[in-house]
C-alpha cells in the first residue's frame, strides 16, 4: 500500500504554502500620480560630480519634491565603502543617517519634472538600470537627461563651459554641443550607463556636463549654477538659484585670493584664461589626463 504523498517543495512555496516572491524589486512605486509627458533628470556623486555641482544642482530642484518611487538602498550600496554618518552627543549615540534614493516629483513652471539624485549605487548597475527603464515606462517618461561635472583644464575666472553627450543629433538645445570630438575611453559613470540604456528603448536621452577647473577642492557652485542654467534652457523655464549664485560669488572671492597669492598658480590660471579666450578647448586626451588626475588625487574613487 503506498505511503502518503508529499507535497513538492519547490522555489516558489514555504512552509505555510507561503510563496516565495518571484524576485526582488530594487524599488516601490508609492505614488504614481497623474503625470504629463514627463521629464526625468538624474545625477549621481561620484567621479563625474566634480564640485558636486550636478547633485548640488539637482537637490535643489528636488527639495520641496514629493516621492514617487522609493530604493531599496539596502540592495544599492556597499556601507563598508560609503558608512552613514553617526551623531554622537556627549558620549551618547543618538542618530545614524541611512543613505536615501528615490525619485520626486516636482513642477517647473508648467512641465512635470521626475528628478533622481544621490549618492552613485554599489550594487546592481545592470538591475538599477533595468529598474529605471522599468519606471519610466509605467510613469510615460518622454525624455531623460543626465546632469554631471567634470573636472577640465579650464579657468574659475571664465564661464563655465558645459558639454553635452545625445542620443540622436539634435537633442541639446541652447549653445551647448555634444562633445568633445573623436573617441574617449574613460570609467564608466552609473549615469552614463543608464544614460545609454535608456537611449536603446527609444526614450531620447541627453546629457549636460559642467567642467570645473580641477585645480579646484570642495563643492563648486559656479558649476552647480551653470547646470541649472543650461537645463532651464533645455526646457524653457527659469530655474532660481539665488542662494547658489551669492555662494558661487564668494568662491570666485576666495579663489582669486589663493591663485593670487602664488605667483606659480596665478601664472597657471592666466595661460588657462589664454587658452580659454582663444576658445582652445581641451582636447579628448587633455580630458582623459585631468579625469586620471582626479581620480588619483581622489584614491580612484568619490564618496559621499
Amino acid at each position: 500500500m503506498p505511503g502518503p504523498s508529499v507535497p513538492e517543495v519547490g522555489p516558489q512555496t514555504l512552509q505555510g504554502d507561503v510563496a516565495y516572491p518571484s524576485g526582488v524589486s530594487l524599488y516601490e512605486l508609492v505614488d504614481p500620480r497623474d503625470l504629463i509627458d514627463p521629464v526625468l533628470i538624474a545625477a549621481f556623486d561620484g567621479w563625474v560630480d566634480a564640485g558636486s555641482a550636478a547633485t548640488t544642482a539637482l537637490t535643489i530642484l528636488a527639495e520641496k519634491g514629493q516621492d514617487v518611487a522609493t530604493f531599496d538602498v539596502d540592495l544599492l550600496y556597499d556601507y563598508r565603502a560609503r558608512r552613514p554618518p553617526l551623531e554622537i552627543i556627549d558620549g551618547r549615540l543618538a542618530e545614524l543617517t541611512w543613505p536615501e534614493l528615490a525619485v520626486r516629483h516636482t513642477r517647473l513652471e508648467e512641465r512635470d519634472l521626475l528628478v533622481l539624485v544621490g549618492p552613485e549605487p554599489d550594487y546592481r548597475w545592470r538591475g538599477f538600470s533595468a529598474a529605471i527603464i522599468e519606471l519610466a515606462s509605467r510613469l510615460g517618461v518622454v525624455e531623460w537627461i543626465s546632469l554631471g561635472a567634470i573636472p577640465a583644464a579650464v579657468p574659475h575666472t571664465r564661464a563655465v563651459p558645459v558639454m553635452g553627450t545625445e542620443a540622436t543629433p539634435g537633442l541639446l538645445r541652447g549653445d551647448v554641443i555634444a562633445g568633445p570630438a573623436g573617441t574617449l575611453h574613460v570609467p564608466s559613470a552609473l549615469i552614463s550607463a543608464i544614460e545609454l540604456e535608456i537611449a536603446a528603448t527609444g526614450i531620447p536621452a541627453l546629457g549636460y556636463f559642467a567642467q570645473v577647473p580641477h585645480y579646484v577642492s570642495g563643492p563648486y557652485a559656479t558649476g552647480a549654477v551653470a547646470l541649472l542654467k543650461a537645463l532651464g534652457a533645455h526646457l524653457g523655464a527659469d530655474i532660481p538659484s539665488t542662494e547658489l549664485a551669492e555662494e558661487s560669488r564668494e568662491l570666485r572671492t576666495r579663489l582669486d585670493g589663493a591663485t593670487g597669492a602664488d605667483e606659480t598658480t596665478r601664472g597657471y590660471v592666466d595661460r588657462l584664461e589664454a587658452m580659454y579666450d582663444e576658445q582652445r578647448l581641451p582636447s579628448g586626451d587633455d580630458l582623459i589626463s585631468d579625469i586620471e588626475r582626479f581620480l588619483r588625487d581622489q584614491g580612484g574613487a568619490t564618496r559621499s
